[in-house]
């Protein structure tokens, strides 16, 4: 491929590139804490029997509970664009981040209750190997990148006022 065609794509998917990022980073940085959340949740003695009963299901019905969520949420996602389309854009706009952080710590909690499960079948454990090392890369490019680094440094004199 010539320079300038491969400068001219690089310049095209950059953008792509940092927005595909920007959502990992925030599914990064909310999995955990969401995560832990229905985890506390979980260990109320109403629910303990429903996710040790998640732990043991086999592979394809895990799989099939693990979608549930996002199949879920999507026509509450369809109403709040919908909301915007009529010139609820702040309440349309909130539905959609409630409906993603539900969405995320609801996704987590499943994962991680059912993740042997799903390892168990070989093709869904080549695509999260293969998902795993491309988020990694993708990851390892926004650290090494300039706006990373300045936001890093802001992050840190920002923390450096606040305790002073």
């Amino acid at each position: 491929m010539h320079t300038w065609t491969a400068r001219l794509r690089q310049g095209l998917l950059a953008p792509l590139k940092w927005l595909l990022a920007l959502l990992i980073l925030f599914e990064e940085w909310g999995w955990e804490p969401l995560q832990r959340v229905v985890a506390a949740i979980g260990r109320w003695p109403g629910f303990r029997w429903i996710e040790a009963w998640v732990r043991r299901l086999p592979p394809y019905a895990a799989l099939a509970l693990f979608a549930l969520p996002a199949l879920a949420l999507l026509p509450i996602k369809l109403a709040a664009l919908w909301a915007i389309r009529q010139g609820h854009a702040l309440l349309g706009l909130t539905v959609i981040v409630i409906a993603k952080l539900v969405g995320t710590a609801i996704v987590a909690r499943l994962f991680t209750l059912t993740h042997d499960a799903l390892m168990r079948l070989d093709w869904f454990a080549r695509i999260y190997g293969r998902w795993s090392r491309w988020k990694a890369e993708l990851l390892a490019w926004v650290h090494a990148s300039a706006a990373w680094r300045a936001a890093q440094a802001l992050k840190a004199r920002l923390r450096t006022l606040w305790r002073r």
